[in-house]
Protein backbone atom coordinates (compact mmCIF):
# COMPACT_ATOMS: atom_id res chain seq x y z
CA UNK A 1 0.00 0.00 0.00
CA UNK A 2 1.41 3.25 -1.25
CA UNK A 3 2.15 6.07 1.74
CA UNK A 4 -0.82 8.48 -0.46
CA UNK A 5 -3.58 5.61 0.32
CA UNK A 6 -2.00 5.07 3.86
CA UNK A 7 -3.13 8.56 4.55
CA UNK A 8 -6.23 9.09 2.59
CA UNK A 9 -7.42 6.18 4.94
CA UNK A 10 -6.31 7.54 8.02
CA UNK A 11 -8.26 10.57 7.19
CA UNK A 12 -11.15 9.01 6.45
CA UNK A 13 -11.09 7.10 9.62
CA UNK A 14 -10.27 10.28 11.64
CA UNK A 15 -13.41 12.22 10.06
CA UNK A 16 -15.24 8.90 11.23
CA UNK A 17 -14.58 9.64 14.75
CA UNK A 18 -15.13 13.31 14.42
CA UNK A 19 -18.70 13.93 16.48
CA UNK A 20 -21.23 14.60 13.72
CA UNK A 21 -22.36 18.09 13.53
CA UNK A 22 -26.38 18.87 13.69
CA UNK A 23 -27.43 20.56 10.56
CA UNK A 24 -29.49 23.79 10.33
CA UNK A 25 -31.80 25.53 8.35
CA UNK A 26 -32.20 28.98 7.79
CA UNK A 27 -35.47 30.36 8.05
CA UNK A 28 -35.84 34.09 8.20
CA UNK A 29 -32.07 34.38 9.41
CA UNK A 30 -32.65 32.45 11.95
CA UNK A 31 -30.58 28.95 12.09
CA UNK A 32 -33.10 26.03 13.32
CA UNK A 33 -31.24 22.67 13.98
CA UNK A 34 -33.06 19.82 11.77
CA UNK A 35 -33.07 17.78 14.70
CA UNK A 36 -33.12 17.89 18.12
CA UNK A 37 -33.18 15.38 21.66
CA UNK A 38 -35.35 16.35 24.52
CA UNK A 39 -33.88 14.43 27.07
CA UNK A 40 -30.71 12.03 27.45
CA UNK A 41 -31.19 8.98 25.33
CA UNK A 42 -34.27 10.01 23.86
CA UNK A 43 -35.66 9.83 20.38
CA UNK A 44 -34.56 12.16 18.27
CA UNK A 45 -37.21 15.01 16.95
CA UNK A 46 -36.93 15.84 13.40
CA UNK A 47 -37.81 19.31 11.77
CA UNK A 48 -41.45 18.87 11.07
CA UNK A 49 -41.42 22.68 9.73
CA UNK A 50 -40.58 26.37 9.79
CA UNK A 51 -42.91 29.33 9.99
CA UNK A 52 -42.90 33.15 11.08
CA UNK A 53 -45.16 34.75 13.00
CA UNK A 54 -46.28 38.17 12.45
CA UNK A 55 -48.65 40.67 13.77
CA UNK A 56 -49.85 43.48 11.66
CA UNK A 57 -46.25 44.62 9.62
CA UNK A 58 -44.04 42.98 12.71
CA UNK A 59 -42.23 39.81 12.56
CA UNK A 60 -42.64 38.82 15.86
CA UNK A 61 -40.81 34.69 16.16
CA UNK A 62 -39.84 32.20 13.92
CA UNK A 63 -41.70 29.09 15.36
CA UNK A 64 -40.38 25.34 14.83
CA UNK A 65 -42.38 22.34 15.21
CA UNK A 66 -40.50 19.09 16.07
CA UNK A 67 -41.69 15.52 15.92
CA UNK A 68 -40.64 11.70 16.48
CA UNK A 69 -39.68 10.51 13.35
CA UNK A 70 -42.81 8.40 12.76
CA UNK A 71 -44.56 11.24 12.80
CA UNK A 72 -42.35 13.77 11.35
CA UNK A 73 -43.37 15.06 7.45
CA UNK A 74 -45.60 12.41 7.09
CA UNK A 75 -49.30 13.90 7.97
CA UNK A 76 -49.88 17.22 7.50
CA UNK A 77 -53.09 16.75 9.71
CA UNK A 78 -52.74 18.99 12.77
CA UNK A 79 -55.62 16.97 14.98
CA UNK A 80 -52.89 13.73 13.87
CA UNK A 81 -49.85 15.54 15.53
CA UNK A 82 -52.12 17.39 18.83
CA UNK A 83 -53.40 13.76 19.86
CA UNK A 84 -50.29 11.82 18.95
CA UNK A 85 -49.01 10.82 22.46
CA UNK A 86 -45.29 10.82 20.93
CA UNK A 87 -42.43 13.73 22.40
CA UNK A 88 -42.59 16.84 20.93
CA UNK A 89 -40.91 20.13 20.89
CA UNK A 90 -42.29 24.18 19.88
CA UNK A 91 -39.10 26.53 19.71
CA UNK A 92 -40.05 30.13 19.35
CA UNK A 93 -37.08 32.18 18.08
CA UNK A 94 -37.74 36.30 19.01
CA UNK A 95 -37.23 38.49 16.25
CA UNK A 96 -39.07 41.32 18.09
CA UNK A 97 -38.65 42.48 21.56
CA UNK A 98 -42.38 41.62 22.93
CA UNK A 99 -42.87 42.27 27.10
CA UNK A 100 -44.08 38.98 29.06
CA UNK A 101 -47.66 40.00 30.01
CA UNK A 102 -48.11 40.75 25.68
CA UNK A 103 -46.74 37.53 25.45
CA UNK A 104 -48.69 35.25 27.43
CA UNK A 105 -51.77 37.56 26.63
CA UNK A 106 -51.47 36.24 23.30
CA UNK A 107 -51.00 32.25 24.93
CA UNK A 108 -53.79 32.86 26.52
CA UNK A 109 -56.10 34.74 23.71
CA UNK A 110 -54.90 31.37 21.64
CA UNK A 111 -56.05 29.03 24.34
CA UNK A 112 -59.87 30.70 24.96
CA UNK A 113 -59.92 30.16 21.00
CA UNK A 114 -58.80 26.81 20.27
CA UNK A 115 -60.34 25.05 23.49
CA UNK A 116 -63.59 24.02 24.36
CA UNK A 117 -64.94 26.80 27.06
CA UNK A 118 -66.09 24.21 29.02
CA UNK A 119 -61.90 22.90 29.33
CA UNK A 120 -61.29 26.12 30.20
CA UNK A 121 -61.58 26.03 34.07
CA UNK A 122 -59.81 22.75 33.74
CA UNK A 123 -56.20 24.27 32.65
CA UNK A 124 -56.55 27.69 34.51
CA UNK A 125 -54.54 26.76 37.31
CA UNK A 126 -51.92 25.46 34.84
CA UNK A 127 -52.13 28.28 32.79
CA UNK A 128 -51.73 30.66 35.94
CA UNK A 129 -47.94 28.48 36.85
CA UNK A 130 -46.96 29.52 32.64
CA UNK A 131 -47.89 32.84 33.39
CA UNK A 132 -46.10 33.39 36.19
CA UNK A 133 -42.44 31.77 34.55
CA UNK A 134 -42.78 34.65 31.99
CA UNK A 135 -44.10 37.46 34.82
CA UNK A 136 -40.33 36.39 35.88
CA UNK A 137 -38.63 36.84 33.12
CA UNK A 138 -40.55 40.23 32.36
CA UNK A 139 -39.62 40.64 28.93
CA UNK A 140 -38.81 38.39 25.76
CA UNK A 141 -35.95 39.72 23.89
CA UNK A 142 -34.44 39.57 20.39
CA UNK A 143 -32.78 36.51 19.69
CA UNK A 144 -34.34 34.64 23.09
CA UNK A 145 -35.27 31.20 22.49
CA UNK A 146 -38.30 29.85 24.27
CA UNK A 147 -38.91 26.24 24.01
CA UNK A 148 -41.90 24.16 25.32
CA UNK A 149 -41.08 20.25 25.07
CA UNK A 150 -43.57 18.07 25.32
CA UNK A 151 -42.44 15.08 27.26
CA UNK A 152 -44.35 11.75 27.62
CA UNK A 153 -45.95 10.82 31.05
CA UNK A 154 -44.17 14.22 32.40
CA UNK A 155 -46.24 17.14 30.88
CA UNK A 156 -45.37 20.67 29.26
CA UNK A 157 -41.35 21.53 29.78
CA UNK A 158 -41.05 25.30 29.59
CA UNK A 159 -37.67 26.62 29.34
CA UNK A 160 -36.18 30.24 28.08
CA UNK A 161 -32.52 29.59 26.32
CA UNK A 162 -31.73 26.63 27.38
CA UNK A 163 -32.80 26.76 31.04
CA UNK A 164 -35.79 24.92 32.36
CA UNK A 165 -38.31 27.52 34.10
CA UNK A 166 -40.67 25.13 34.83
CA UNK A 167 -42.64 21.31 34.04
CA UNK A 168 -46.73 21.52 33.13
CA UNK A 169 -48.19 18.19 34.33
CA UNK A 170 -51.32 16.59 32.08
CA UNK A 171 -51.85 15.59 28.40
CA UNK A 172 -54.54 17.79 28.26
CA UNK A 173 -52.58 20.91 29.17
CA UNK A 174 -50.22 19.68 25.85
CA UNK A 175 -52.75 19.50 23.64
CA UNK A 176 -54.50 22.48 24.85
CA UNK A 177 -51.10 24.21 24.29
CA UNK A 178 -50.14 22.71 20.84
CA UNK A 179 -53.43 23.77 19.61
CA UNK A 180 -52.80 27.76 20.09
CA UNK A 181 -50.45 27.20 17.07
CA UNK A 182 -52.18 24.34 15.71
CA UNK A 183 -55.77 24.55 16.54
CA UNK A 184 -58.90 25.41 14.10
CA UNK A 185 -57.87 29.11 14.89
CA UNK A 186 -54.67 29.13 15.11
CA UNK A 187 -52.52 31.94 16.18
CA UNK A 188 -51.22 32.60 13.16
CA UNK A 189 -52.38 30.95 9.78
CA UNK A 190 -49.05 31.14 7.56
CA UNK A 191 -47.45 30.02 10.81
CA UNK A 192 -49.66 27.02 10.89
CA UNK A 193 -48.89 26.11 7.19
CA UNK A 194 -45.24 26.56 8.20
CA UNK A 195 -45.25 23.83 11.08
CA UNK A 196 -47.04 21.31 9.22
CA UNK A 197 -44.32 21.32 6.62
CA UNK A 198 -46.26 23.32 3.88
Amino acid sequence: MKIYQLKQILMLLLLALLPMSVKAVDFEGVKVPDSVRITDGGAELLLNGTGLRSRLMFRVYVGALYLEKSLAKKSAAASAIINDAGAKRIALHMLRELPADQFVEALEDGLKNNNAAEELPKLEARVKQLRAVFDAVKIAKVGDVIVIDFVPGAGARVSINGEVKTTIAGDDFSRALLRIWLGDKPADGNLKKGLLGG
